[in-house]
């Protein structure tokens, strides 16, 4: 069987091979893709977007065969180069089946329709991953109305507002829903991504498979005595989906019964940036976690780590921590959430999306009402308190994620459905 892979990324071993930075953000799809190759009667090639590439990059990496193509990172208008491309690779490819990883891009409705054009579209599957037409409708996460509306300089220039970037994932969900309108099968995993593509399409077959995480979080264990007390780790904050607003809310009530609280989160300070200039390039969003920061002296309590994080970075930024928050407004099943919970760290949750599916509330971790933010400093502090519920958390959420996660039933779950679509 000849499997052609529509990735948002290129796959590290592939951007190793020519020498290229790679994001590790989805090192899932580094294991799935080698566990896959292993398969005997399997052959893989794989499609994904090149930044700052003028021309199409092909070649084969470790055997696998790739077709990148040219995106600048930041247009998500539709692509006719981009749909006549993807038939120029079928063509040549010639799979027995092709497998759209996520619906978020406007790649994806170019190669929908590709396979329509080619006479694939019947062997043609989508992951769902997050779905941006639903995300615009949560959005703007509890903010206060006055800073949804609000813009600076930067805003304005750009055209990129709070209230704008939503409208901006309306428009993208357009596309995305024709191009689930199109395909006759989907792969999910959560009660959520079923529930929503059944009211796009209700018509496609529907496949079961969970994801399969970054190698390193099967391999390293939580402590509670190595541990840093009354930390906190939060995985993502630059936006307004992952609620990091919201926290920044409940930690006045957490420091006050923990003045020690310590908050961890990827990518930079908000006031890293000085001087004028930078001052103009700032988002509404991270003004307004400036202004929470500042109001509620928060400063000495939140460290950012900078950047993206690689695998092993990030690995030990969960092991680091005493409780992992994910305070998002939506979600799917966040790998995040899994890595923790694999790795053994006490997890509390915002109650949305899919996030049921992985979490258990009261038994293997803590799940509220995303806009309760009070909840937050609740359920972090009965972790903090009671080393045994800790460990008891620790221990049933490590158990779940194992079965969520494990490589070799998801390899088979999606064999099955590989073999149910080209039947």
């Amino acid at each position: 069987m000849k499997v052609l892979w529509l990735c948002n990324i290129m796959l590290p071993k592939i951007a190793k091979s020519l020498s290229m930075p790679f994001r590790s953000t989805s090192g899932w799809l580094t294991g799935l893709s080698e566990e896959l190759q292993k398969e005997k009667d399997v052959s893989l090639a794989v499609s994904f977007p090149v930044l700052l590439q003028r021309t199409p990059l092909e070649g084969t990496a470790e055997g696998m065969e790739y077709y990148g193509f040219p995106w600048n990172g930041k247009d998500f208008t539709y692509s006719g180069k981009t749909e006549r491309y993807f038939c120029a690779v079928l063509t040549k490819v010639k799979p027995d089946l092709v497998h759209i990883f996520g619906t978020e891009f406007p790649h994806t409705l170019a190669m929908v329709r590709a396979c329509e054009q080619t006479g694939l579209i019947s062997h043609t599957v989508i992951s769902i991953q997050g779905l941006v037409s639903v995300y615009a409708e949560h959005y703007l996460a509890a903010l206060p109305e006055r800073v949804a509306h609000s813009h600076t300089f930067r805003d304005y220039v750009k055209r990129d507002s709070i209230f704008q970037a939503q409208r901006k994932y309306r428009i993208r969900g357009k596309l995305e829903t024709e191009a689930l309108k199109k395909v006759p099968h989907v792969i999910g995993r959560t009660d959520w991504d079923r529930a929503c593509t059944e009211i796009i399409q209700p018509q496609a077959a529907y496949h079961f498979c969970n994801e399969t995480l970054r190698k390193s979080f099967y391999v390293n264990r939580w402590s509670l005595e190595k541990c840093e007390k009354h930390s906190v780790f939060v995985s993502q904050w630059e936006y307004p989906i992952k609620g990091f607003h919201l926290l920044l809310l409940a930690m006045p009530e957490l420091i006050r019964r923990y003045p020690d609280l310590k908050v961890y989160t990827t990518g930079k300070s908000p006031f890293e940036r000085t001087g004028f200039k930078n001052r103009l390039k700032e988002t509404s969003y991270l003004v307004y976690i400036k202004k929470l920061i500042e109001q509620y002296r928060l400063k000495e309590h939140i460290c950012f780590l900078g950047g993206e994080l690689d695998e092993q970075s990030m690995c030990q930024a969960f092991l680091r921590s005493h409780v992992f928050l994910s305070p998002s407004s939506i979600e799917n099943s966040p790998n995040s959430l899994g890595e923790a919970m694999i790795l053994g760290v006490p997890c509390v949750s915002s109650d949305v999306g899919g996030v049921k599916n992985m979490m258990v509330h009261g038994k293997e971790g803590f799940l509220y009402s995303y806009d309760e933010y009070y909840m937050i400093a609740h359920y972090i502090s009965r972790i903090f308190e009671d080393d045994a519920l800790a460990l008891r958390f620790s221990e049933a959420g490590r158990q779940h994620a194992e079965r969520t996660h494990d490589p070799h039933r998801n390899l088979e779950n999606l064999r099955k459905a590989y073999c149910e679509i080209v039947q």
